[in-house]
């Protein structure tokens, strides 16, 4: 999976440092394999004979009228070819969003992938939703809606409320994006700027019932956060809404679209997405198929086959890129000084999702600068300190991560590259392309956060 291991591993300068970069692809290899998108539907769907069981129910399949298959993700292509390859000719249409490029990545005879952009949405994903909404349109209860929504399904899934530009969505998206937003704080936002996000496209498919696969790019699986929560009962407002645009000072100068659809709301003028007590959720199925727990159990599991003492720290760190890289660096010198919170050979999997917070004209992504932050402080011993975007795409790059070790500031020195300065400049991209420490897997075609690794020995 990391097409470029063995120029990873030819970059460490001794045997020991050779051996971490070895052992550190195969950990990272192992977390991407256990959160496979088909494997996850096919744990997740059972089919016998003529009964489709799930968690908290079953289908009987001669009883329904239609099956049709829609969502968006950057997961959607694969967890569409397991939808084909359990349910085949049983499936009457569909349509789901993924990420533009990858649209023609997996054969399908029943669905169709539609490329759109992401993370600022376009045109061409408003009009995949579109298609979504005309095929979902005038359901009756025998019919049968399969939702696949997985990480990056927000952006990619646009589809503006009355009254919103797409323009209107892209401004407001990019801000939020460079002021440092969480995925909570920027999909409460979009929520409420959508006529499909936010359990409206469950709304839209009632009385359908419907069963919605999820794999989870967000931290602790807060249904109605991934992806914005298409077919989940939202937990925010319109005044969820405002309070992030004045967290961030972004209230003043939104569009003027904007500010009257959340004035509106809050008036009541403007009636909020559906909530939990909704009776139209009676019909839906959500279903939770993969997440970052997995990927990180599976990393921890390799570890330990490796011959390290291993353990996963949480799966629950936030917080501004390089200073969480730096922090990493703080708990590899423990281990390596004191063996805590592990003895040495110690494998420490961390997984979650930091921010960015823009404010240079560089390349980047937050792994590379979680990365980039670690290598500022690691010690002169036997580590190796990995960043992973578990969709393969980290920022607006071909990368997926980095790689930094004892000999980083060494080799960064020979080459003239100085690391604050990339750090201040956010080029995190360029910093480690030049050193040949990007970790290159292309898309994965999963999407559960991201996973951060120490291998002491």
């Amino acid at each position: 999976m990391i097409k470029n291991s063995a120029q990873l591993v030819g970059n460490g300068l001794d045997d020991v440092s050779r051996r971490l970069r070895m052992d550190a692809c195969s950990v990272l290899e192992a977390a991407l394999t256990a959160v496979d998108p088909e494997q996850a539907i096919f744990n997740a769907l059972k089919l016998e004979n003529d009964v489709l069981n799930f968690e908290g129910g079953s289908v009987k399949l001669s009883d329904v009228n239609r099956v049709l298959v829609v969502g968006g993700g950057k997961a959607g292509g694969l967890m569409a070819r397991a939808i084909e390859k359990l349910l085949g000719d049983r499936i009457d249409t569909g349509l789901v969003n993924v990420l533009e490029g990858t649209e023609n990545a997996v054969n399908l005879k029943k669905i169709k992938l539609h490329g759109a952009n992401h993370p600022v949405p376009s045109g061409s994903g408003v009009k995949g939703v579109k298609q979504m909404l005309e095929l979902t349109e005038g359901l009756c209860e025998d019919d049968l809606v399969i939702s696949l929504i997985s990480g990056g399904g927000s952006a990619l899934m646009p589809y503006p409320a009355e009254g919103i530009g797409l323009d209107d969505l892209q401004s407001i998206t990019g801000s939020l994006l460079r002021a440092g937003a969480t995925i909570n704080e920027l999909n409460a936002v979009r929520k409420h700027l959508s006529a499909f996000k936010g359990g409206q496209l469950a709304r839209h498919c009632a009385p359908a019932r419907v069963v919605s696969l999820i794999l989870s790019d967000v931290i602790g699986d807060p249904l109605d956060i991934i992806a914005s929560g298409p077919t989940a009962p939202d937990t925010s407002s319109f005044s969820d809404a405002l309070a992030v645009l004045e967290r961030y000072g972004l209230w003043d100068d939104a569009p003027k679209n904007i500010k009257t659809r959340i004035k509106g709301g809050i008036e009541g003028e403007i009636p909020d997405t559906p909530k939990e007590d909704d009776p139209l959720f009676k019909r839906v199925h959500n279903i939770l198929t993969a997440n970052n727990v997995i990927a990180a159990s599976a990393a921890r599991e390799k570890a330990a086959e490796l011959g390290y003492n291993s353990m996963v720290l949480s799966t629950y760190i936030e917080g501004e890129a390089r200073s969480v890289g730096m922090i990493l660096t703080g708990i590899s010198k423990e281990i390596n000084k004191r063996d805590q919170p592990l003895k040495k050979p110690a494998a420490l999997i961390i997984g979650g999702e930091t921010t960015v917070t823009v404010k240079g004209e560089g390349v980047g992504g937050r792994n590379m600068e979680v990365a980039l932050g670690a290598s500022m402080k690691l010690g002169g011993f036997p580590c190796l300190v990995a960043a992973l975007g578990t969709d393969g795409i980290d920022g607006p790059t071909e990368s997926a991560g980095a790689f930094v070790d004892r000999y980083t500031l060494k080799r960064s020195n020979e080459k003239g590259l100085e690391p604050e300065q990339y750090l201040d400049e956010n080029d995190s991209y360029h910093f480690f392309k030049e050193l040949g420490d990007c970790i290159m897997t292309g898309p994965t075609g999963t999407n559960v956060n991201d996973l951060s690794l120490i291998l002491i020995r």
